[in-house]
């Protein structure tokens, strides 16, 4: 997954008319190494049609909070620079359900490219 440092690459990454998911991790954060096994594969099944994106909330604490991120980790899915749905939860994620919020994002995308 790509990481993004800074708050001018997340941007950029975002700006794009392609479906973006940014997940917004920590290094200490126990929920966030649970999905690292499997994310490789989740990002495979969905090649050429999202484009993921790594951001530690610690590297860039001013835009999660501008983004209202408070729990970690947090998936959430933009195209042209406007949020289009999140993923958040105090529980762990499982592969299943982080693979049910892709395809309501590309839905979701689907959906506003046809309107």
């Amino acid at each position: 997954m790509n990481k993004l440092k800074t708050e001018a690459e997340f941007r950029e990454a975002v700006s794009g008319e392609e479906l973006t998911i940014a997940v917004f991790k920590a290094v200490w954060c126990k929920d966030c190494h649970f999905i690292d096994p499997f994310m490789p594969d989740v990002e495979k099944q969905y090649e050429g049609r999202v484009q993921f994106y790594e951001i530690d909330r610690d590297d860039l604490p001013d835009l999660c909070s501008e983004l209202y991120i408070l729990g970690i980790p947090s998936f959430i899915a933009f195209k042209g620079g406007k949020e289009l749905i999140r993923f958040v939860s105090k529980l762990r994620k499982s592969r299943e359900e982080i693979e049910e919020f892709v395809d309501r994002a590309i839905a979701v995308s689907d959906n506003l490219a046809q309107a």
